[in-house]
C-alpha cells in the first residue's frame, strides 16, 4: 500500500472506486425543463422518507432548482449513458433526445428510468465544496428497468 498525496485528482480517483447510481434532478422553471445529473444519491431514512445527493457549490443550475416546491428524481436506467453525460453538461439542451414527463407539481421525470421520486427539499447542509441536499419523498414510482452505474469515471451496466 502506498500513500498518495491528498489532491482533488487523487481523491476523485479514489472516490471513483465506489460504484454509484446516477440520478437526474429536474423540474420546470418558467415552462422550461431544468435539470442536472448526480452520482452521489443516497437513501437516508424510511421514516420520514428521505434521500440525499450532493451538488457542487459552483453549479450554475442548482440555484434555478433549489427554491422550487417540487423536484423530480429519476434513477437513470441502462440506456441512459449518453443522457447522463448530457444532463451533466454545462451548456446545451440537457434534455436533448430524452422523453420526459412533467408532473402538475412542476417535477420532471425521465422516461425509461428505474425509479421516479417526487420530492421537496428538507435540508441543505454545507459540506466543503459541495452542499448535501436532503429531500423528502412525497411519491414514488418503481419501473422494472436495470439502473446504470457510475464507476471509475465510466457508466456501466450491472449485468444481471
Amino acid at each position: 500500500m502506498s500513500n498518495t498525496e491528498l489532491s482533488p485528482a487523487s481523491l476523485r480517483e479514489a472516490f471513483g472506486h465506489f460504484p454509484s447510481g446516477v440520478i437526474a434532478i429536474a423540474a420546470e422553471v418558467d415552462g422550461l425543463r431544468v435539470g442536472l445529473a448526480a452520482s452521489t444519491f443516497v437513501p437516508v431514512s424510511l421514516d420520514p422518507p428521505l434521500v440525499s445527493f450532493c451538488v457542487q457549490n459552483n453549479s450554475e443550475t442548482w440555484p434555478k432548482l433549489k427554491d422550487l416546491p417540487s423536484l423530480g428524481i429519476s434513477l437513470l436506467g441502462e440506456s441512459h449513458d449518453a443522457a447522463a453525460r448530457t444532463l451533466a453538461a454545462k451548456t446545451g439542451d440537457r434534455f436533448a433526445g430524452l422523453e420526459t414527463h412533467s408532473h402538475s407539481s412542476g417535477a420532471v421525470f425521465v422516461h425509461g428510468t428505474s425509479v421516479w421520486m417526487q420530492s421537496s427539499i428538507d435540508q441543505l447542509v454545507p459540506a466543503g465544496d459541495h452542499t448535501i441536499v436532503v429531500l423528502r419523498v412525497q411519491d414514488i414510482t418503481v419501473h422494472d428497468v436495470p439502473p446504470i452505474v457510475f464507476h471509475r469515471s465510466t457508466f456501466r451496466r450491472l449485468g444481471i
